[in-house]
């Protein structure tokens, strides 16, 4: 059975935390930052857990980090 390619541009993005939990970071903090307020910026710096709903298809994607 041949190996299972990781999709780069999905390892890229994601990490897994020591209980197996998926990390990600925010969007919307690339551009047009002027028009936000400087609390939203400073909330979308921070990373967060990605719903439970998508863990499935990020571990298709990215096999071998779980």
């Amino acid at each position: 059975m041949s190996k299972v390619k990781t999709n780069r541009s999905a390892a890229k993005r994601f990490r897994v935390t020591g209980t197996g939990k998926v990390k990600r970071s925010h969007a919307n903090m690339r551009h047009i930052l002027t028009k936000k307020s400087a609390k939203r910026k400073r909330q979308l710096r921070q990373s967060t857990m990605t719903a439970q709903s998508c863990v499935g298809a990020i571990r298709r994607m990215v096999p071998y980090i779980f």
